[in-house]
């Protein structure tokens, strides 16, 4: 595969791939440079829709700057059409939530596994996604930075665990990325993550929306999520372990 300038240094391997949950499996989706050796991973939650062409389209572009990308749904069985994606959401408990994304890193902490560092592992939540990731961030050794992307910092009050009270708790650095002109996450809500989160970074993109970042969304702002991936990725690469490449004959 060929790689434009702009778009990084990495030739990709990448595609769907299921992920061993429990006695079963989910739809999963890799994307990982295509050389020998180990790499900087993030394990993806996606957004409401699950793994979607937005989700694989962001797991590529990161791989192709050094970055190896797992996503994995958390729904056995997608919504059909006509059903309520909210109400499948709501169905995932933080327990469940948590539990799909510990069985992530077991997947990449196994020995099938020969191309990720998974001392520390990053974990990435798009949307109500990140909530599912700020849960097993502040519980989990393994984590080693969190990026939330459009993700709501309250509307949880009814929840076992609120994000407010997520963010409080947090020891790993975060990195927050929200568009001022959210019609669902308000910017003062973003500025209460940030007052809320010691070890956070909370950016607003002017006159950018909540899907931002969707590149085939109504939302899509090409300059704030470039300057988005492009801010993820250097994170990443700043609190995870460097990639170490093996050279072969």
């Amino acid at each position: 595969m060929a790689v434009l300038p702009h778009e990084g240094t990495y030739t990709i391997m990448y595609g769907p791939w299921p992920i061993p949950v429990g006695a079963g499996y989910r739809n999963g989706y890799i994307a990982r440079p295509d050389k020998e050796g180990r790499f900087p991973t993030i394990i993806l939650s996606p957004d409401i829709n699950g793994i979607t062409a937005h989700e694989k389209y962001v797991a590529r572009r990161l791989a192709r700057l050094g970055l190896a990308v797992v996503a994995v749904d958390f729904y056995p069985t997608r919504p059909g059409p006509g059903d309520d994606p909210l109400a499948a959401y709501a169905a995932v408990d933080d327990r469940a939530g948590t539990w799909t994304l510990d069985e992530a890193y077991q997947f990449l902490s196994s020995d099938d596994i020969d191309w990720a560092h998974t001392s520390k592992v990053g974990v990435m939540g798009l949307d109500v996604g990140g909530r599912f990731a700020a849960i097993v961030a502040s519980r989990r050794p393994w984590v080693g930075g969190l990026v939330l992307v459009s993700t709501p910092i309250v509307g949880d009050e009814d929840r076992e665990n609120q994000m407010v009270q997520i963010l409080g708790r947090l020891a790993v650095p975060v990195l927050g990325l929200y568009g001022a002109d959210d019609d669902l996450v308000p910017s003062e809500t973003v500025d209460l993550a940030q007052e809320t989160t010691p070890a956070g970074q909370f950016l607003l993109y002017a006159g950018a929306g909540h899907g931002f970042m969707d590149e085939v969304g109504p939302d899509f702002h090409p300059g704030a999520a470039e300057d988005a991936i492009l801010r993820i990725a250097e994170f990443f690469q700043a609190v995870l372990p460097p990639p170490q490449l093996e050279e072969l004959g």
